[in-house]
């Protein structure tokens, strides 16, 4: 096994001790979890497009912490899009205008 990291540890110690506890889903759960499933699942078609280094990064480091593949993840993000899920969060990010007050980029 390869060496853990600081949040690993913490999961760990938080699952020997107890404090995590497994949590059965309900029906409704497994119904949206199997929808999901199957949306995401009926994949026929290739797509190739170009995203920048930054960008791949950001969404490879993202699938990491979701625990999936980079590719799943962009196709969920592209199905959420499509289908209208996808809520867009005002970015945490602030620039510097040129006459020095912050302004939020994404507006």
């Amino acid at each position: 096994m390869n060496k853990t990291d600081k949040f690993e540890k913490e999961i760990l110690k938080a699952y020997e001790s107890g404090e995590l506890v497994s949590v059965k889903p309900t029906k409704e759960d497994m119904a949206t979890f199997k929808k999901s499933a199957q949306a995401t699942s009926l994949k026929d078609r290739r797509v190739n497009i170009r995203l920048s280094s930054p960008d791949l990064r950001d969404i490879q480091s993202r699938a990491l912490e979701e625990g999936v593949p980079y590719q799943t993840l962009i196709a969920s993000i592209l199905h959420k899009y499509i289908s209208g899920r996808l809520v867009e969060k005002p970015s945490r990010l602030t620039t510097r205008r040129t006459d020095g007050k912050n302004c939020n980029p994404s507006r």
